[in-house]
């Protein structure tokens, strides 16, 4: 017997229903083990990892066919997976966005889980076909959904998450830019954004420029060599083109128009506020690409 569920991408398979070893703490009483074969198909680490006990859950309950087609149960394994389940090798997601932010959401809670962290947004827009592990960019940060409600959705976030983007320093009421993954119809209005954060900027000046806004965003040396003058930039999700790269000041410039001033976040932060940062994909080919030829001359 296996169920399955498309997670992100990946089909993330439940075949292995087992007696735990060890009884519920709190009961005492018998509670299932639900193994969750893990997207790359390796064994050993990855396989114990995404391991999930089931609480009260008696073997029994899951062999029921009414229980394996409810999809509380599985919002409760990927509550609980969803952190180990992108550290999983080869499991990344398989999303793709444009950088166009459909609407902006308000953090609930940011709070510690069990292995990880659950960040919790409400919005509306980016809830209307949302599906549990459906890909939501957040700040530009591709994250998957493990439960959700008409108000609110929640994602797992894994410790290496936090420490690799700004989403640390979200608190209850914080904006965050919400954007859900691009479908074959869709259009594409920015470009290819993975929503894989490449690494973090900060804040350095704001300087209007009539209804227009001038960021300075400072950045390290290494994300620096794949930001060029006129080409594209990801900033917490959002598509923006690169007006000047000022190489002694470790800094590149961005403009926003009006509208877009009021449709994201970053006109909502201060000087010395983190942003996520995502590179142009091609350039990173380019490097990669060349890196032989680089060698030999």
């Amino acid at each position: 017997m296996a169920d399955t569920l498309v997670c992100a991408g990946p089909t993330v398979s439940f075949p292995t229903l087992r007696e735990c070893r060890r009884p519920c703490r709190q009961t005492r009483a018998p509670q299932a083990l639900l193994s969750i074969a893990p997207p790359c198909g390796r064994r050993g680490e990855c396989h114990q990892r995404l391991s999930v006990c089931l609480p009260g859950v008696a073997q029994r309950t899951l062999r029921q066919s009414t229980f394996l087609t409810d999809v509380r149960w599985k919002a409760q394994v990927l509550q609980q997976a969803a952190p180990r389940l992108r550290q999983c090798q080869g499991g990344a997601t398989r999303a793709i966005f444009t950088g166009i932010v459909e609407e902006m959401g308000t953090v609930r809670e940011l709070k510690q889980v069990d292995g990880g962290w659950e960040l919790t947004v409400e919005a509306s827009t980016v809830l209307e076909d949302v599906k549990l592990g459906d890909s939501i960019a957040v700040n530009g940060t591709c994250l998957t959904v493990t439960r959700f409600d008409p108000t609110y959705f929640a994602v797992g976030l894994a410790p290496e998450t936090l420490r690799k983007t700004s989403l640390e320093e979200l608190e209850t009421g914080s904006k965050v830019n919400l954007e859900r993954s691009l479908q074959p119809s869709g259009r594409m209005g920015g470009h290819f954004v993975q929503g894989h954060v490449d690494g973090t900027g900060v804040i350095s000046k704001f300087e209007p420029d009539g209804d227009s806004l001038v960021v300075t965003i400072k950045t390290t040396p290494e994300m620096l060599r794949y930001i060029v003058k006129k080409g594209y930039i990801a900033v917490d999700g959002t598509s923006l083109t690169v007006v000047e790269v000022l190489d002694a000041e470790l800094s590149f410039t961005f403009m926003l128009v009006a509208y877009t001033q009021q449709k994201i976040v970053v006109p909502l932060k201060k000087v010395g506020d983190k942003v996520n940062l995502e590179v142009d994909i091609v350039g990173k080919y380019v490097e990669r690409m060349t890196e032989g030829y680089r060698q030999v001359g």
